[in-house]
């Protein structure tokens, strides 16, 4: 199975036949002239020295040189030709992964975790290039060693090359041994990294929870124990590994014993010469050494099974969001138009929709349905796991819907191609991100093209624009990684900006204003309020304060709509939503 999966991604050196075939060929060449190497010794000693013949020695030695010469020229063209193909086919794999990775939905992502899948496309693809390197410099030249070794001794003496094929079966069976006691281990071994990746990631973006709770030493011995852990395997790794160098030094040595012993009664009874022996020696010796670098190749070709397995599982990966753009099954919304006129269509639509996030688990969402026309204000609000995020989540397809359906503007949201339909959607997501850049750069990530007017207007309608102009560089501000370098309510308002710079027609607000004042908050809702237009907008809230205004409030419960209208109305008739503002208001402020 192991060989499978690395044939598999042979299809990712396909760019690099030239280097893929050259490389090998000119490393042939350097074999082919190391083996004539013993012969042409023996022939100096036999002829040359043997009988004094001096300029036999120097014209066979010239042409030794040569032969070194060559021979050095070959390797380092096939080293050259390695180096790009290796490094062309782990940039083309590492490319595809993440593409792959970003194609995938939520659900797949949440099943692999993070920290394995930034395992798999850097410690893994590194993995199959060096892989790669050594199938090109190695794969060919060390049996080719070993074989022409063993032809050539035996064209010296028949008798003697015996000993080397007795030799044979003894180490097919050290190499079998060791391929079956290593393979599952490094399996292991890979799943223990992605854990200490996990441990590093959590203490890493959790630094600040981990000192404000004191809880440095229990994250050191957590991962200490991950460390020990993964140590203790690759000890058991290391151990059946080192097994296989000083094993296959004593078989080829125990050979060279046996030869010397039945090559001095050769020697004794006439029929073998000096130069011959010398000869025979060498070969056994290059024998050796090719059979090191063999068994250093099993064990490299055994841990690139292991990773070339892991990334095939993630590229054997189907995304559960199937994108019709890619299908070409489509529908353009102007063909929608001829049927029904984009006025008399909802902006948003679901009908009896139904929700899990795992199909044995109890579902999020059961039985949804309920209309938002365009150009409405519509806030969201429930109990914490009462579905809000979920409900807000199925509108741009991030997750697909178990049963019914989800409609943007009379259209299914499986019809639209996935960026046509999420460019119509503007997302502020509960966990304010920014990305490494400018503060401009980061507001244009919603509209690329984007002008520093368009710019500071997304920003002055967030609420953004007021804390930006103090900043001494203003827009053009860094932003740290993660924007540890601005407060929470700082981010917020600038993913806010972020999203409204897309100019969508659906802006979702997901809780982004919890980190807000309430002076903030409500001048935040009122400059969106002024200049959303005929754009549709789902706050998603836990404060009431928040949505009180909106022109229809969804109340949620336990997956399911407990009530829909005004505030006034649900005071009136939900009694979910009159607990939620007992909880918060007063009775005046509640009315």
């Amino acid at each position: 199975m192991g060989d499978r999966t690395l044939f598999r991604l042979a299809i990712y050196l396909k760019a690099y036949k030239k280097e893929s075939i050259l490389g090998p060929l000119f490393k042939l060449l350097e074999a082919i002239l190391e083996l004539l190497l013993p012969t042409i010794v023996a022939l100096i000693v036999n002829h040359g020295i043997g009988n004094g013949n001096i300029s036999y020695v120097l014209k066979m030695g010239g042409l030794m040189l040569v032969m070194s010469l060559l021979g050095f020229g070959s390797s380092l063209i096939c080293q050259h030709y390695a180096a790009r193909a290796s490094q062309g086919f782990g940039t083309t794999l590492r490319n595809k992964l993440f593409k792959y990775v970003s194609s995938l939905s939520y659900a797949e992502i949440d099943r692999f975790g993070t920290p394995s899948l930034i395992n798999r496309i850097t410690n893994d693809v590194n993995q199959m290039q060096i892989a790669v390197a050594m199938l090109i410099r190695l794969v060919i030249r060390a049996p080719f060693i070993c074989i022409g070794a063993i032809i050539m001794a035996m064209l010296l003496d028949f008798r003697l090359s015996l000993i080397l094929i007795a030799a044979t079966p003894v180490f097919a069976v050290i190499l079998y041994f060791i391929i079956t006691k290593s393979a599952p281990l490094y399996r292991i071994y890979q799943k223990k990294l992605d854990r200490i990746a996990v441990v590093l990631s959590e203490n890493l973006t959790g630094v600040r929870v981990v000192r404000a709770f004191a809880k440095r030493r229990a994250e050191k011995e957590r991962f200490r124990e991950a460390s020990d852990d993964i140590t203790a395997i690759a000890i058991r790794v290391g151990r059946v590994s080192a097994l296989l160098s000083p094993v296959t030094t004593l078989v080829v040595n125990a050979a060279i014993i046996a030869v010397l012993w039945a090559g001095g009664v050769h020697i004794n009874a006439g029929t073998l010469s000096s130069g011959e022996i010398i000869a025979f020696i060498n070969y056994v010796t290059q024998i050796l050494l090719a059979l090191i670098v063999v068994s250093n190749l099993i064990i490299l070709f055994t841990k690139a099974a292991s990773s070339a397995a892991r990334i095939n599982e993630v590229l054997d990966t189907t995304s559960s969001i199937a994108d019709p753009g890619e299908t070409g099954s489509a529908v353009n919304e102007p063909e929608l138009y001829q049927n029904s006129s984009k006025p008399a269509a909802p902006a948003i639509f679901f009908d009896h929709v139904t929700f899990g996030y795992s199909a044995t688990g109890d579902p999020a969402l059961k039985g949804i349905s309920v209309e938002i026309q365009r150009g409405e204000t519509v806030g969201i609000i429930g109990g914490t796991g009462s579905g809000k995020s979920t409900f807000v989540n199925l509108i741009p397809r991030f997750y697909d819907t178990v049963s019914g359906e989800v409609m943007i503007d009379g259209l299914d949201v499986k019809t639209y191609r996935l960026r046509e339909l999420r460019s119509k959607i503007g997302v502020v997501p509960q966990k304010a991100l920014l990305f490494t850049g400018t503060i401009a750069d980061n507001i244009r990530w919603g509209n690329e093209q984007a002008s520093e007017e368009q710019i500071q207007q997304a920003a002055t309608i967030a609420q953004a624009d007021e804390f930006i102009s103090k900043l001494p560089q203003g827009y053009e501000t860094p932003v740290a990684r993660g924007g540890l370098n601005l407060s929470g309510g700082q981010k917020q308002r600038l993913t806010i900006a972020r999203a409204l710079a897309s100019r969508p027609e659906i802006l979702i607000l997901d809780d982004s204003s919890s980190a807000l004042d309430f002076a903030t908050d409500a001048a935040l809702r009122k400059s969106i309020r002024e200049n959303s237009g005929e754009m549709t907008v789902l706050l998603v809230s836990q404060r009431v304060s928040t949505i009180q205004q909106a022109d229809k409030i969804i109340v949620f419960e336990d997956g399911q709509i407990a009530g829909i209208g005004t505030h006034d109305q649900l005071l009136r008739d939900c009694r979910a939503y009159r607990e939620i503002c007992d909880s918060q208001l007063s009775e005046e402020a509640a009315g």
